[in-house]
């Protein structure tokens, strides 16, 4: 599919604007800048654009979650980040996608054009320092990425799995998570299989406990981090 962020007909619906928080860069930069972004929804499942198209716009997701991945030649899908409220992706360094995005469940996002923000930071220190700063945390979360993939087992990879999680979307002790067990698997290289397996394991070991089947409260955190060390 090519990116078609700017025709309602085929995306979506646009939405009413929400309320952003201050710190947020993304919406220090479109403010400061006078930039104009544009809000659309997608559907569970539905693609926001694919791999090696052109990288036109620079989203950030409002609600819902997004996931970025790539297809292997042998069929395989490495999902390379989960992105969810608040968080800003489609932020390449080339002039294509290097990996393709979908809306993990119903999701909106807002969308700014990407040669306009590169012409706000070539003329506004401020912007330019703030792209840097998202580009910088996407190049850290790669890294911290590529360590769990290569180096940890996969009882590492659930614990240091559910930690980011607690960290990014934990509310009153338990978090709801948007992705299924299959998406969790593709994202650690693991099988549904094995995934299944570690969350029974630490559930039946009392650190953590299930409230449905994707809300889990963390009941011993330490025991996750010693894990994860």
């Amino acid at each position: 599919m090519l990116t078609q962020s700017l025709n309602t007909s085929i995306i979506g619906n646009k939405v009413a604007p929400v309320a952003y928080s201050p710190s947020d860069h993304f919406c220090a930069i479109t403010g400061h800048a006078g930039l104009v972004a544009t809000e659309f929804s997608y559907r569970k499942d539905e693609e926001i654009y694919g791999e090696d198209e052109p990288a036109e716009y620079v989203y950030q997701v409002i609600r819902g979650a997004v996931r970025t991945y790539k297809l292997l030649s042998d069929g395989r899908r490495q999902i390379g980040a989960f992105h969810l409220p608040g968080d800003v992706f489609g932020l390449e360094s080339g002039i294509a996608h290097r990996l393709a995005a979908e809306a993990v469940i119903d999701t909106t996002v807002r969308l700014v054009k990407r040669r306009i923000l590169e012409q706000a930071a070539g003329t506004d220190v401020k912007v330019a320092q703030k792209l840097w700063t998202m580009a910088a945390s996407d190049l850290r979360h790669a890294e911290d990425h590529m360590l769990l993939l290569g180096r940890k087992n996969a009882m590492e990879r659930v614990a240091n799995f559910l930690l980011e999680m607690d960290l990014r979307l934990a509310v009153a002790g338990m978090m709801a998570l948007p992705m299924c067990r299959r998406d969790i698997g593709d994202y650690l290289g693991l099988t549904l299989e094995t995934v299944s397996r570690a969350l029974s394991q630490l559930q039946n070991e009392g650190v953590l406990g299930f409230s449905g089947a994707r809300q889990i409260v963390l009941r011993n955190r330490q025991r996750l981090k010693n894990m994860d060390a």
